[in-house]
């Protein structure tokens, strides 16, 4: 199904047009913990806490220590999406070995009220975005015909790879349900620290459950978009990160 077949509105939302500010904001501001290659490595303990996260976003994805299910972070609240997807929230205390989280402020909104499914939200988001070259936090929220989302098994030392642990990995299919997705959309030259394209977390509406979206079909969404211009990064302090191999 073409992209031009979807009824869409496109609209920069009052007061917080890219333009309109007046100079750099922490609402601006991408932080990740760890990089993606780290992860991928299976560097899957880290040094930050969630208390610390916190600090520097109230919106994001990522994971726990030992790859302990799926990280979703929505209106300032953390949670943990475990094995069986049932969603938790998460305790200062803990700790994730990778996160970007971001103060969300959204600057254009996409409403789509027919039938889409992941790659036809790619196209409508790129439609709408006024640069390819940064990232942006995406959340939408409404009505989803179907979710595919998966979560995974704490792995425990010495850790395998995260294509190893993804093996084990469970799927959950969600059907008509009304939730929330929180992701981002990371430009292609930055596929080395997080996932290129698109990456997102799924919620439900009575956030009980959800976890990493391999699939969906969007019903009637909004699509709210948060470009970020700068870009912070936490690496773990701990000898799994210092010895890992990490090249190209």
């Amino acid at each position: 199904m073409r992209t031009s077949r979807y009824l869409l509105l496109i609209a920069l939302l009052a007061g917080i047009a890219p333009g309109a500010r007046s100079g750099p904001e922490e609402s601006d501001v991408l932080f990740q913990a760890s990089t993606l290659t780290a992860l991928s490595a299976g560097v899957f303990d880290g040094s930050l806490t969630f208390r610390e996260l916190r600090e520097q976003g109230n919106f994001g994805l990522g994971t726990l220590n030992g790859l302990d299910g799926e990280l979703v972070a929505v209106d300032g609240r953390f949670y943990q999406v475990n094995a069986e997807g049932r969603a938790a929230l998460i305790p200062d205390g803990e700790r994730t070995p990778f996160a970007v989280v971001k103060q969300f402020r959204p600057d254009r909104l996409v409403t789509v009220t027919q039938r889409v499914d992941f790659a036809g939200l790619g196209q409508l988001v790129d439609q709408a975005i006024p640069s390819r070259n940064i990232p942006y936090a995406v959340r939408i929220t409404g009505r989803f015909a179907s979710i595919l989302a998966r979560s995974v098994p704490r792995q425990t030392p010495p850790y395998p790879t995260l294509a190893r642990a993804l093996e084990q990995q469970r799927t959950f299919t969600f059907r008509d349900v009304e939730g929330t997705m929180v992701g981002f959309r990371m430009p292609a030259a930055m596929g080395s620290l997080n996932v290129a394209g698109y990456h997102f977390h799924f919620l439900t509406a009575d956030r009980t459950s959800g976890g990493h979206v391999l699939a969906c079909e969007l019903q009637n969404v909004t699509v709210e978009l948060d470009e970020a211009r700068e870009f912070r990064m936490d690496l773990p302090h701990g000898e799994s990160f210092d010895r890992a191999e990490l090249g190209p």
